[in-house]
């Protein structure tokens, strides 16, 4: 690696104590040796609206923007809710697509994660999102789709400990870090 790898880390859910913001803070205390990862507050962001883009984007939007520039990728991890994916996700996602065709999510290497106490492990968001991510001309990693099943049970005092679930995402953080060093060269 060239140099250190700066990721924004991104979790789908707001709730004190969940699941994916364990799984990202676990998993990027697992990589800390190679890549730096900032956290995202996506909870800070407004609803989307074109009309408030257009006026001049609110603070909380252009800071995100502006953390998504500076990543060298990014890690999302969600769970998924009624098959899907969360609505402020699916919102943050909205605001940093803008502009369209020349958003900072463009080419963008961009790991996904999902999670739920189901035994699919959120596999019904993990697609959305890799559609929503192509979408929005980001690079979703093509890796082994990370689905975190039985995620309830993976997770003590706010850490994921399941030796296996670990390893198995650290594979696919190797093919970002690939990704991105492509994009370096």
């Amino acid at each position: 690696m060239s140099s250190t790898i700066r990721l924004l880390g991104i979790s789908g859910s707001l709730r004190r104590g969940s699941f994916s913001t364990a799984v990202l803070e676990t998993l990027s205390a697992e990589v800390a040796a190679t890549a730096t990862t900032d956290f995202a507050d996506i909870g800070a962001l407004p609803h989307y609206d074109q009309d408030l883009d257009r006026a001049g984007a609110p603070d909380a939007v252009v800071t995100l923007r502006r953390r998504i520039e500076a990543a060298d990728g990014l890690v999302v991890v969600s769970s998924e809710f009624n098959y899907g994916i969360p609505g402020v996700l699916k919102n943050a996602i909205d605001w940093a697509s803008r502009p369209a065709f020349a958003s900072p999510l463009k080419g963008k290497p961009v790991l996904i994660v999902t999670s739920s106490p189901a035994f699919t492990g959120g596999v019904r968001a993990q697609q959305q999102l890799r559609e929503t991510f192509a979408a929005t001309l980001a690079r979703p990693v093509p890796t082994a789709e990370v689905v975190i099943g039985q995620v309830n049970t993976k997770i003590v005092n706010g850490r994921l400990v399941d030796r296996a679930t670990i390893d198995f995402a650290l594979a696919a953080y190797r093919a970002l870090f690939a990704e991105i060093e492509l994009l370096r060269a």
